[in-house]
């Protein structure tokens, strides 16, 4: 899920994580100490001459009470803002897309949904990828714990485990991408249009290849 009228970007960029938007946008010193090392309770807009305007999204499923409740390993809330928005994240499974999109503070809001061919991605990335078996970037309404190894590479994620405990498309919530995706346009197959569950309209569409 993306900003409203971020797929031109995308495909001329890539998908970029925050630090990488930030990277191309030139954005340093306090203000992206704002962006990147504390919680953004609303969007924020980077503007650049060349670029034109890009919005880095807000955090409101998060915040720093909750953090300070389930980091392990000695983080800090600044640390896991700092973690997370050196990645992009993927939902696999399109249940976790609609709660996303359904949720108060979004369904009012046109949103870019970018559907992707996972499987080749992750065989053109797997070194950079990881899993997470929560939400990484929610605290409410329960602050799952979370810390240094949330994020478990591919080969080291307890599936088994999880296949235990969890319904089939719970097992794994997120994957992973560590600093962004400059390729993604590869494996993009569609890009709709969406307000809260409801499909507006088809933007992209891959060419079948038969």
């Amino acid at each position: 899920m993306a900003e409203r009228g971020s797929w031109p970007s995308i495909q001329r960029h890539g998908l970029l994580s925050t630090s990488g938007l930030l990277d191309l946008y030139g954005i340093s010193g306090a203000e992206r100490e704002a962006i990147e090392a504390r919680r953004r309770p609303s969007n924020v807009e980077i503007q650049e001459a060349s670029l034109g305007r890009a919005v880095v999204r807000d955090q409101k499923p998060m915040d720093d009470l909750g953090l300070t409740r389930c980091l392990q390993d000695g983080l800090t809330p600044e640390e896991w803002y700092r973690l997370l928005n050196r990645k992009v994240f993927f939902w696999l499974t399109r249940g976790r897309l609609l709660r996303l999109v359904g949720a108060k503070p979004y369904r009012s809001l046109e949103h870019d949904v970018l559907e992707i061919d996972a499987s080749a991605l992750v065989t053109a990335h797997r070194e950079s990828i990881t899993l997470s078996p929560i939400n990484s970037g929610a605290t409410k309404p329960y602050p799952a714990p979370r810390g240094r190894s949330t994020f478990l590479p591919i080969s080291e994620y307890p599936y088994a485990e999880w296949r235990q405990k969890r319904k089939r498309g719970e097992r794994a919530v997120e994957l992973v991408v560590e600093h962004g995706v400059p390729d993604v346009a590869l494996y993009v197959q569609r890009v709709l249009v969406m307000r809260g569950e409801e499909v507006l309209s088809v933007q992209y569409e891959r060419a079948s290849s038969a």
